[in-house]
């Protein structure tokens, strides 16, 4: 501890003055290069630092009026959006305010179509209900009426069923009294009939078939049922005449028979029996009578 302290209180040996002077004289050139330089730096940095400064303020200024240009644009970009803006929103307005004119009118036209359907439908459902009605009313009448109709008919069954009775029995009691008779061949003939009640009857036995006829002297040959015959004389005192039948392209003459007489003839290409032919009435050139033809035929034999 001591050595320190013994060495700060040692006191360095004096220096030469000679030493000392020249090296103030070898310094001080030295300094005053050191010196210009020095200054030529400071003069050289100001001088940067101002023309930096300098550029700076014109890259500033240049900045500064991109700047005002950029908020020019802006500032008119900004109006014509805003124009923009308020022309969308007008058009808005005006599209909401056509939109809800168009739903309203559309409203409109539906509650009136609405109603106008509504209205045919009642005025449908009121005629449907009225034909309804009606056809219901006429059922009934209908239903009334074919009821009393009904009752009528079945009246009238009654009626018919004790006339067709009654016509039945008087029927059977004029075939009764219907009378068979030799005919002018000799062969026994059917059952006459001399008015027409009694021809009525003989159709209804369905044994032959019956042609009625009036002819007149004066006519030509006249067809009855399958022969031709034509009037040669009438005498109405004597209730008498004289015909000519043609049958199988033969003419036969039968002549001055009397009424209600079977006039009998043979027609041998078509039955083996006989035709009748029967007068019931003579009048002034006109007889009245009927035909009788076998329903067997020579045809249906075969």
């Amino acid at each position: 501890m001591s050595e320190p302290n013994n060495r700060e209180n040692m006191t360095p040996p004096p220096t030469p003055s000679y030493e000392i002077r020249e090296e103030k004289s070898s310094r001080f050139p030295f300094m005053a290069v050191v010196l210009g330089v020095g200054l030529l730096g400071a003069f050289g940095l100001s001088f940067w630092q101002h023309s930096n400064m300098v550029n700076l303020r014109m890259e500033m200024a240049e900045v500064q009026k991109e700047v005002r240009v950029l908020r020019q644009a802006a500032n008119d970009a900004d109006s014509e959006v805003l124009k923009t803006l308020e022309t969308v929103r007008a058009e808005l307005d005006n599209t909401r305010k056509e939109s809800a004119q168009s739903v309203e009118k559309a409203r409109e036209a539906l509650r009136r179509q609405t109603n106008v359907i509504a209205s045919r439908l009642t005025k449908r459902q009121d005629e449907q209900g009225r034909q309804l009605a009606e056809q219901l009313d006429e059922i009934k009448t209908t239903t009334e009426e074919a009821t009393a109709r009904l009752t009528d008919i079945t009246s009238d069954v009654g009626a018919v069923r004790t006339e067709v009775a009654s016509t039945r029995g008087e029927l059977d009691r004029t075939i009764s009294d219907l009378r068979r008779t030799t005919g002018d061949m000799g062969v026994m003939s059917g059952l006459i009939a001399t008015n027409r009640k009694e021809l009525e009857a003989l159709r209804s036995m369905g044994e032959r078939d019956y042609y009625e006829f009036t002819i007149t002297k004066g006519q030509k040959q006249q067809r009855i049922g399958d022969i031709v015959m034509q009037v040669k004389r009438t005498d109405t005192k004597r209730n008498r005449f004289t015909i000519d039948i043609v049958a199988d392209d033969k003419r036969v003459e039968k002549k001055d028979k009397t009424v209600n007489e079977p006039v009998q003839f043979y027609v041998l290409s078509r039955a083996r029996v006989p035709y009748e032919l029967v007068v019931n009435e003579v009048r002034k050139d006109t007889l009245v009578g009927y035909l009788a033809m076998p329903k067997v035929k020579l045809s249906a034999q075969r």
